[in-house]
C-alpha cells in the first residue's frame, strides 16, 4: 500500500447521483463537468426514528398484536404467555445487541443483516445466511399478507351461514382461489410502493404508525370502558356443536384465574392440536421485525448510531405493550373467545372500524416492510457477486437508485409462497429462517468479539461473548423444538449454498474472521509448545526445501510435501542483494506467486523468501529465522549439484491459464524461466554457488543441527505417473533403503543415528495416504564370510522392534570391499601433498597422511551394486550421506564422491540424520 494511498473507505455515496445502495464511488475530478450534473441533490437519507423505529416496532406488531394475542393467550394461558414472551425477547435482544456491536464498528452499506454477516464471517457464510434471510423476508412478506387477508375476510367475507342473507357489509365471496386472488391484489399494492422507493415506503409507514398507535391506545381504553358483552364467533365448517358465541366479561378474577394455564386445543382455522412450541412460532412472528430497521442500512443517514438506538427502543416498547396486552386480556375475556375469535378485539373496541383499520395498515405495513427488506438483500448479494452471472439482473437499479428487479423478483417469490394459503403454516417456516439468521448474526459477533481483533471497537459496549453464545443457543434450541424436520432441512440447505460459494466465488477483499481466529488460537498454542518438553516418540519432520527455481522444481516440491507427515514445511528461496542499494524489497512483490504456486499444487507449505549477499548467508538466515517456538524446521533439503538440465514444469500451466478467464488469472506464476543452469533448479544456480560453498551449506546446517537431505533426478518427477504404477497390471510401486555408509564399508553398522534417521523417514514417506500402496525395500550389504543369516536376523528384529514393515535383501558385496582395501593400502605410501585421487580434474589438495581417499573404481563399483540392486525399479531411493569432512580443502572431493554414488541411480534422497528419531519405549 503506498504511504499516500487512503486508509478510511469512508461513505461517499451520498455525493452522487443514485440512491444509498450504491456499490462504489469513482469520483472524477476531470473539470469538464457540466452545470447539470452538479446541481444534482443527492438522495434524501432517513432518520433513526423514520428509517429504524417505525419499521421495526410495525414490523414487531403486525398480525401477532392485533390478530394472534387473543391466540397465544387462549392456548398458552397468562403464565406460559409471559413465559413466551420472555424467552422470545430473551433470545432476540442477544441478537440485537450483536447487531448494535457490529452496526457500531465500522460503516454500514446496504444489505442490513447480511452486510454484517459476510463482512464478519466472509462470503460462505455471508452469502449463504444472506439467502436465508431473503427467503424469511419473502415467506415473511406472505405471511402478514396473508394475516391482511384472513382480517378483511372476517369483517366482509360470505360466510356459509349468511348465504342468501342482504347484509351490506359481507359482500367477499370466501374460499381458497378467492383468498389467493385478495392476497394478490394487496401485494400489487405492495408492490407499487416499493417500486416507487424507499422514501415513498418511510412516508407512507409514518402515516401508518400514527394510525397504529391510535388504534393501539382505543384498544387500551376499550377494556377499561368497554362493558361485558357477548361476542358472536366464527362458525367451524363441518361441526355445527360448536359453540357460537362467548363472553367478554371485563375484569373479573375468576375470568383471571380461568386464563392462567395453558389449554391447549385443535385450532379452529388449521384443524392442527396446538402445542407450546407450536403456539410459539406463531408467537415468535412478532418478534421477528428487528431486522427491519437493519435492512434500510443503506437508507440511513448514520446507521450505526440510528440501527442500535432504535433497534433498542422498539423491543423495549414492544415488549413493555405485548405483555400488558395479555394481561389486559387474561382479566376480560373469557378462553372460548382467545380460542375461537382471533379477531375479537375489534368486538370489544369502543368503535369496531377502528381496530380494523389498525389491522389492515399495520399488517400492510409489515408486508410492506419484507417486501423491501427482501429486495434490498437480493441486490446486495447480485452487488458482491457471491453467485456468479445468477443474481446478475438484480442489480439493475432505477435512475433513482432503487434496485426494482430485485423488488420484482421479491414480488414474485411472495406470490408463490402465497399459493400455500394458511397463516400458521408459514408461520413455522418464517419463524426458524429467523432464528437462523439470528443465530449467524450471533456466531459473527461472537467470532469478533473471541478474535480480538484491534480494529473491533464498537462504541456499542454492552454485550460480551456469552450474550452472543446464549443467542446461538437459544435460536438453534427453538428451532428444533418448534419444527426439527423444517430445522435439519434449514440447515442442511445453508451448508450446501455455504460449500457452493465456497468453491465457485471468486476470493472476495472483506476480511476473514476465520483467519483473526485461527492467529488467536495458534499464537496461544504456539506459546504453549515448549521446546524444552520435546521427546523423541513425538518427532515428526519438519523441512525447509530450499527452491532456487520453482519452474523447474515442482516433482521435488510435491514429494516433500508426502514426506513431512504432518510437520512445518517451508518453501525457501534466496534472491542475491543488498537492501541498502535497493529501492524497496523486491520480495515483496513475490509473494503473490508463490502463494499461487502452493495452491496450484495443493501442498500444505509456508513460504520464506529471503534476501542475502549469498547463497549460502541465505539459506543460514532462513535456518535461524524460519519457523516460531516449537515449530522450527529440523531438516533441510537441498537440490543435488549436478549437471542436469532443468525442465519447465509450469510452461502448459501459464499457457493454459492465459487463455481462460479471470478467475484462471490466479494461476499464472509469474517467476523466471528456466535456463540452463548448472542446477537442477532446487539448490541454485551455478553462477551464484560454486562447489565448495554448496558443500559449506550442508556442513552449516549440520553444525546447526538440522538433518540434510540431497534430492537427485527429481526435475523429472511426475508424482501422479509415478503413484500409477501401485495399480495392478503396473510393475509396483517400491521405496528403496540402503541404511548403510557405503563410503566406508570397514564401519557396517545399521544402528548408528543416521541410519535409523534414514529408516525413519522412509517409513514416514510409505505411511503417507499417497505411498500407503508401496513396499519398502530395505538392503544388507554383507560379505561372505561373514555370519549372513545372523546379521538378517539382527535386522529383522530391529525392525519388528521399530515397528516397521520391509522386505529385507542381502547382497554381496565381497568385490566391492575388495576395492575398497586396495585403496587404503596405497593412501598409507601417499604423501600428504600428494594430488588427490577420486577428485575432479583440476583439484589438488593437501591432506593428512591418516585421511583414507576413496578411488573413483571403488565408487563406482557401489553405484553399479545399487543399481543392479533395483528390478523393477523403486520410485524413490534413500542413501546414507556422510558427514561433511572437516578439512574444507576437501569439500570438492567429497561431493565428486556423492556424485558417484548416486550417478544414474534415479530420484534419489540422500541423508544425514544428527539426532535420535526413533524410540521403542511407548
Amino acid at each position: 500500500m503506498s504511504e499516500k494511498t487512503p486508509l478510511l473507505h469512508y461513505r461517499l455515496s451520498s455525493s452522487i447521483h443514485g440512491s444509498g445502495n450504491s456499490v462504489g464511488v469513482t469520483v472524477d475530478k476531470s473539470p469538464r463537468v457540466s452545470r447539470k450534473t452538479t446541481e444534482n441533490k443527492p438522495p434524501k437519507k432517513l432518520s433513526m426514528f423514520f428509517g429504524v423505529i417505525i419499521p421495526t416496532v410495525l414490523s414487531m406488531f403486525s398480525v401477532v398484536l392485533f390478530l394472534r394475542i387473543g391466540f397465544v393467550v387462549g392456548h398458552a394461558g397468562l403464565y406460559q404467555s409471559i413465559l413466551m414472551f420472555l424467552v422470545a425477547y430473551l433470545i432476540i435482544t442477544m441478537t440485537v445487541l450483536s447487531v448494535c456491536a457490529i452496526s457500531t464498528t465500522g460503516a454500514l452499506d446496504a444489505g442490513g443483516a447480511y452486510y454484517m454477516i459476510s463482512r464478519a464471517l466472509g462470503p460462505e457464510f455471508g452469502g449463504s445466511i444472506g439467502i436465508m434471510f431473503f427467503f424469511a423476508n419473502v415467506c415473511g412478506g406472505a405471511l402478514y399478507v396473508l394475516g391482511l387477508v384472513e382480517a378483511i375476510t372476517v369483517s366482509f367475507g360470505i360466510s356459509e351461514g349468511e348465504a342468501g342473507l342482504a347484509n351490506p357489509y359481507h359482500v367477499l365471496p370466501l374460499g381458497y382461489w378467492w383468498s389467493l386472488l385478495y392476497a394478490s391484489a394487496i401485494l400489487l399494492l405492495c408492490l407499487g410502493v416499493c417500486l416507487v422507493g424507499a422514501h415513498i415506503y418511510a412516508k407512507a409507514t409514518f402515516l401508518i404508525f400514527l394510525i397504529v398507535m391510535t388504534v393501539l391506545s382505543s384498544i387500551f381504553i376499550s377494556f377499561f370502558v368497554v362493558g361485558p358483552r357477548v361476542v358472536v364467533l366464527p362458525a367451524v365448517s363441518g361441526n355445527s356443536t360448536q359453540a357460537a358465541s362467548a363472553n367478554f366479561t371485563g375484569f373479573k378474577l375468576d375470568t383471571l384465574l380461568g386464563n392462567l394455564w395453558g389449554s391447549y386445543t385443535v385450532d379452529y382455522t388449521t384443524g392442527s392440536m396446538m402445542s407450546f412450541t407450536t403456539v410459539f412460532a406463531v408467537m415468535f412472528n412478532g418478534c421477528t421485525g428487528i431486522m427491519a430497521g437493519s435492512n434500510m442500512s443503506g437508507d440511513l443517514k448514520n446507521p450505526s448510531y440510528s440501527i442500535p438506538r432504535g433497534t433498542l427502543t422498539a423491543v423495549v416498547f414492544t415488549f413493555i405493550t405485548y405483555n400488558l396486552l395479555a394481561l389486559l386480556v387474561s382479566c376480560s375475556c373469557d378462553r372460548l373467545l382467545l380460542q375461537r375469535n382471533y379477531s375479537f378485539l375489534r368486538d370489544i373496541n369502543i368503535w369496531c372500524p377502528l381496530v380494523m383499520v389498525g389491522i389492515y395498515l399495520s399488517t400492510l405495513s409489515a408486508a410492506m416492510s419484507n417486501l423491501i427488506g427482501a429486495s434490498r438483500i437480493l441486490f446486495a448479494l447480485s452487488r458482491d457477486n457471491l453467485f456468479g452471472g445468477v443474481l446478475a439482473p438484480a442489480s439493475r437499479t432505477s435512475e433513482g437508485g432503487n434496485p426494482w428487479v430485485s423488488v420484482l423478483i421479491s414480488w414474485s417469490l411472495v406470490q408463490v409462497v402465497l399459493l400455500i394459503g394458511k397463516l400458521n403454516t408459514i408461520a413455522s417456516i418464517v419463524t426458524i429462517f429467523f432464528l437462523l439468521v439470528y443465530a449467524a448474526v450471533d456466531l459473527a459477533c461472537l467470532a469478533l468479539e473471541w478474535a480480538s481483533a484491534p480494529n473491533f471497537r464498537p462504541t456499542f459496549r454492552y454485550f460480551t461473548w456469552h450474550t452472543c453464545a446464549l443467542g446461538i443457543m437459544g435460536c438453534l434450541v427453538m428451532m428444533f423444538l418448534i419444527n426439527a424436520i423444517y430445522a435439519s432441512v434449514s440447515i442442511a440447505f445453508m451448508l450446501v449454498l455455504l460449500l457452493l460459494i465456497h468453491y465457485l466465488c471468486p476470493t472476495s477483499s472483506w476480511g476473514y474472521v476465520s483467519q483473526a481466529l485461527i492467529f488467536h488460537q495458534v499464537r496461544k498454542y504456539l506459546l504453549m509448545l515448549d521446546v524444552r518438553k520435546d521427546h523423541v516418540k513425538f518427532w515428526r519432520p519438519q523441512v525447509l526445501l530450499m527452491v532456487a527455481n520453482p519452474r523447474s522444481s515442482t516433482g521435488l516440491i510435491t514429494f516433500i510435501n508426502d514426506v513431512k507427515k504432518s510437520g512445518l514445511y517451508v518453501l525457501g528461496h534466496v534472491q542475491l542483494g543488498e537492501l541498502e542499494m535497493l529501492p524497496a524489497d523486491p520480495l515483496q512483490s513475490c509473494y503473490d506467486s508463490w502463494f499461487s504456486l502452493v495452491d496450484y499444487l495443493n501442498i500444505k507449505a509456508f513460504i520464506s523468501l529471503t534476501l542475502a549477499d549469498s547463497v549460502r548467508h541465505g539459506i543460514q538466515h532462513l535456518l535461524f529465522i524460519s519457523g516460531l517456538g516449537g515449530m522450527r524446521p529440523n531438516i533441510l533439503v537441498l537440490g543435488f549439484y549436478d549437471d542436469c538440465p532443468p525442465k519447465d514444469n509450469l510452461q502448459d500451466c501459464v499457457l493454459s491459464a492465459s487463455a481462460h478467464s479471470a478467475k484462471e488469472q490466479k494461476r499464472i506464476f509469474h517467476f523466471p524461466s528456466v535456463c540452463s543452469d548448472r542446477m537442477s533448479g532446487e539448490a541454485a544456480s551455478a553462477k551464484h554457488l560454486s562447489i565448495e560453498e554448496y558443500v559449506y551449506v550442508i556442513a552449516d546446517a549440520v553444525k546447526m543441527q538440522k538433518s540434510v537431505a540431497l534430492a537427485r533426478y527429481f526435475c523429472s518427477f511426475n508424482q501422479s505417473e509415478v503413484l500409477a504404477r501401485a495399480k495392478p497390471g503396473q510393475s509396483g510401486l517400491y521405496i528403496d533403503v540402503w541404511p548403510l555408509n557405503l563410503l566406508r564399508p570397514d564401519n557396517c553398522g545399521y544402528v548408528d543415528t543416521c541410519s535409523l534417521f534414514l529408516l525413519q523417514l522412509a517409513c514416514v514417506l510409505h505411511m503417507s495416504h499417497a505411498w500407503r500402496h508401496a513396499r519398502l525395500r530395505l538392503f544388507l550389504c554383507v560379505e561372505v564370510g561373514s555370519c549372513v543369516q545372523g546379521a538378517e536376523e539382527m535386522l529383522q528384529q530391529m525392525l519388528k522392534d521399530l515397528r516397521m514393515t520391509a522386505d529385507v535383501y542381502t547382497v554381496p558385496w565381497d568385490h566391492v570391499v575388495a576395492l575398497h582395501g586396495q585403496r587404503r593400502a596405497k593412501d598409507t605410501q601417499v604423501h600428504p601433498s600428494a594430488q588427490t585421487e577420486g577428485a575432479p580434474e583440476g583439484v589438488h589438495n593437501s591432506f593428512p597422511s591418516n585421511t583414507t581417499l576413496l578411488s573413483d573404481e571403488y565408487l563406482r563399483a557401489i553405484n553399479q551394486l545399487i543399481r543392479e540392486n533395483g528390478d523393477p525399479p523403486p520410485a524413490v531411493r534413500f542413501l546414507y550421506l556422510p558427514r561433511p569432512p572437516a578439512d574444507t580443502r576437501r569439500y570438492a572431493p567429497y561431493l565428486h564422491q556423492l556424485d558417484l554414488l548416486s550417478r544414474d541411480v534415479g530420484p534419489t534422497l540422500l541423508i544425514h540424520g544428527v539426532a535420535p528419531v526413533i524410540t521403542t519405549d511407548l
